[in-house]
């Protein structure tokens, strides 16, 4: 039998162990409370942040990049547009953390980029060390490329789709065209002015990825696509363009000038159907060629290379604003034809003596015969017979002084003085074009109220914007309207110095002796440049020009062209500027009523780019330069692995295209021709020239393609046509 003692020390030993077990079960229980509490605090106070931390390392935001419009002329012809190519990108955070965990070096990293991506070591390491979260690496790489990127297989770095901007015809309508930056969006030119259409609005993509960057069958992804730009048709004619263009570099040429413009416009509508200006730069390149431009540095001399002189640049006029004073004088009634003007050479008109240029004076003319002999004291006295007040009214009314509204950046307002500050000299001379500055689109613009009978129209680029639906059929989402201001000058008026000018045209009066068999109308205008180093008008330095209208009686094209600082000795506008627009002109009537076989100015072909990747770069040049095209190649390698532009692509006969033998492979990427017209015959071997296969439907010629004309596409791709007998097109 137990003692009380023994009794007494059992129950303690038992209250002792109940009390540790209660005490292990407090603990345990607050532990648990304790982590529920932290769970709660990670749950509902830091879940978002985690979650965010999560999705940084397992999910890879791809910005998916909509495509830029195409840029067309007015018979659709691709005068811009973009390819497909691809971007690397860096995710800093990502890649950092990935190389601490598996203890890569970054350094070894930006070796592995840069020996990839032809770059230095040194340039990956300062983009990595840049400081952004998301810097990029570089931009337009091709599929090649972009595929052994992915191969290195780099955490934290992206390889997403971009856009390459390319135009087809190089230097053709550089500075009214204008360019694009390094991420797409316009930089001058229409690629500004409309890049809010062009642009289009980029989409998302969200996705899982594993530890080495690849892509997780199972995790759903998040994807807002992208909204592709729209198309901008322009007004301007292709072939009218290239023609201008041959012209304007045949005055910069020819005269050894500072610089040549032309402008060809419909002056019924306001369209502007060419617009070039020499020297000028290829789109493709636009930081490229600058350094023989004026500018006090490298930035300046870019500028003046973009400068489109059309629209930005304002100069004293000279004889071609004589029409101005004209057609103001005979709006007011303060002449008529039989009144006359006595030219002795010069007269003293507000205490200063102003000489005409023909010295010995022209004797006694009569209205149309000061405009003919461009006679300066003849249009003193029309001056002096409106006064300041009315002048400046018709100067104002016509727009100078103020923006034409033109479509295109950088427009210039020239200067016009106010009637208050305009001396009795001051009317003599802004008479006969000088004093006043105006641009040449203020001048055209002005020109064309009296070639279509008295309308001031908002001269315009654009004829609409438009897209291509899914079934390949344009649509036409905006048709560009201009401002018209009607009946500001009488349509009798303007019609009679439309004679005039027709008579100033002509040789001893006879119509249709500038160019054989056509009634024109042009004036021309000699322009002394101001020299702010002497402060006063060149003696050496002009700017020749010429103003012209066809046909006299009712107008559709208008003309202007000026050659800036010709140097060879002549610097008349009769004497530079009207041989150039008798060209013009010559070309542009025979491309409007001519078939185009019996062209004496034949057109530059359309040439469909073959493809030359793979052959060897002796083999590539002579293939491309058999098809009328020149030739620049670059890398030091044998075989041609890219071409810029792509195959397929047409462009015209003499533009040039890029090879390179730089890259590992070879690449795939060809445009699709446009085949509507062409026979099953024609077509097939025109697509298996590019690697490509066709199927066809129904008979005849080609009427629809499933593909359209300009589409990038990889080699071996297949395009179904629909065929069309001609009587049924």
């Amino acid at each position: 039998m137990k003692t009380v003692k023994e009794r007494k020390k059992k129950r303690v030993v038992k209250s002792n162990a109940m009390n540790r077990l209660a005490g292990i079960g407090t603990l345990i229980c607050l532990i648990f409370l304790l982590l529920v509490i932290r769970l709660g605090y990670i749950v509902f106070v830091k879940g978002n942040e985690y979650k965010d931390k999560a999705d940084t390392q397992w999910n890879q935001e791809i910005q998916v990049t909509a495509k830029r419009g195409n840029i067309l002329d007015r018979n659709g012809k691709y005068i811009a547009a973009s390819a497909t190519v691809y971007r690397v990108d860096f995710d800093i955070n990502a890649l950092l953390t990935e190389a601490e965990e598996e203890e890569r070096d970054v350094k070894e990293i930006a070796q592995k980029l840069a020996a990839t991506l032809d770059m230095t070591q040194e340039e990956v390491l300062s983009i990595i060390e840049s400081g952004e979260p998301y810097p990029n690496l570089i931009r337009g790489i091709e599929q090649s490329k972009a595929d052994e990127v992915k191969a290195l297989k780099i955490y934290g770095v992206t390889v997403s789709n971009d856009v390459k901007r390319y135009y087809p015809n190089g230097h053709y309508l550089a500075q009214a065209l204008g360019s694009v930056n390094t991420d797409g969006q316009g930089l001058t030119g229409i690629e500004l002015e409309y890049n809010h259409y062009l642009a289009g609005v980029p989409g998302l993509k969200i996705e899982g990825v594993d530890s080495n960057q690849n892509t997780m069958p199972f995790v759903p992804y998040k994807f807002t696509p992208a909204i592709d730009g729209k198309d901008v048709v322009l007004t301007i004619d292709e072939n009218i363009q290239y023609f201008a263009e041959k012209i304007a570099q045949k005055g910069l040429d020819e005269n050894k000038a500072k610089g040549a413009s032309v402008l060809v416009m419909n002056p019924n509508t306001g369209e502007i159907l060419a617009m070039a200006s020499k020297p000028d730069y290829d789109p493709n390149e636009p930081l490229e060629g600058y350094e023989s431009f004026e500018g006090a540095d490298d930035n300046e001399k870019i500028q003046s290379m973009w400068r489109n002189n059309i629209v930005s640049n304002a100069y004293e006029p000279g004889s071609t604003f004589k029409v101005i004073t004209m057609i103001a004088a005979m709006e007011e009634g303060v002449v008529s034809e039989n009144d006359t003007f006595n030219c002795t050479g010069s007269v003293n008109f507000g205490g200063t003596v102003v000489h005409c240029w023909n010295l010995n004076g022209h004797g006694v003319q009569t209205l149309p015969e000061i405009l003919k002999n461009s006679c300066n004291p003849g249009f003193m006295a029309l001056g002096e017979k409106l006064g300041k007040v009315k002048l400046n009214e018709y100067i104002k009314k016509l727009g100078f002084g103020n923006e034409t509204g033109i479509d295109l950046p950088g427009e210039a307002v020239g200067i016009v003085k106010s009637t208050d500050e305009i001396s009795e000299i001051d009317l003599g001379t802004i008479a006969f074009g000088q004093t006043n500055s105006v641009t040449t689109m203020q001048l055209m613009t002005a020109f064309n109220a009296i070639a279509n009978g008295g309308d001031l129209i908002q001269p315009h680029m654009v004829k609409e914007i438009s897209h291509t639906d899914k079934n390949g059929n344009t649509i036409v989402d905006e048709i560009i309207e201009p401002t018209i201001k009607k009946g500001l000058l009488s349509e009798d008026k303007t019609a009679i110095l439309r004679g005039y000018l027709e008579r100033t045209a002509t040789q001893d009066g006879e119509p249709g002796s500038f160019v054989q068999g056509y009634d024109i109308g042009a004036k021309s205008g000699t322009a002394e440049k101001y020299d702010p180093e002497i402060g006063g008008y060149s003696s050496t330095k002009y700017i020749a020009s010429m103003v012209a209208l066809a046909p006299v009686e009712n107008p559709e094209i208008t003309v202007f062209i000026s050659v800036d600082e010709p140097s060879t000795g002549k610097y008349y506008g009769g004497q530079v500027a009207a041989p150039l627009v008798k060209e013009l002109f010559k070309m542009i009537f025979d491309y409007i009523e001519s078939p185009l076989a019996n062209n004496e100015y034949s057109l530059a072909r359309d040439i469909i780019v073959p493809d030359v990747r793979g052959m060897n770069k002796v083999e590539a040049e002579k293939v491309l330069e058999e098809n009328g095209l020149k030739v620049k190649i670059n890398g030091k390698g044998e075989s041609i692995v890219s071409m810029d532009p792509y195959p397929g692509t047409t462009i015209k006969e003499g533009a040039e295209v890029e090879v390179s033998t730089r890259g590992n492979g070879i690449e795939k990427k060809v445009v699709v021709p446009d085949l509507k017209g062409k026979t099953v015959e024609n077509a097939k071997a025109l697509l298996e020239n590019l690697g490509l296969t066709c199927t066809f439907e129904g008979e005849g010629y080609v009427y629809f393609q499933s593909t359209p004309k300009g589409t990038v596409v990889d080699k071996g791709s297949s395009v179904k046509l629909t065929l069309k007998k001609e009587s049924e097109y």
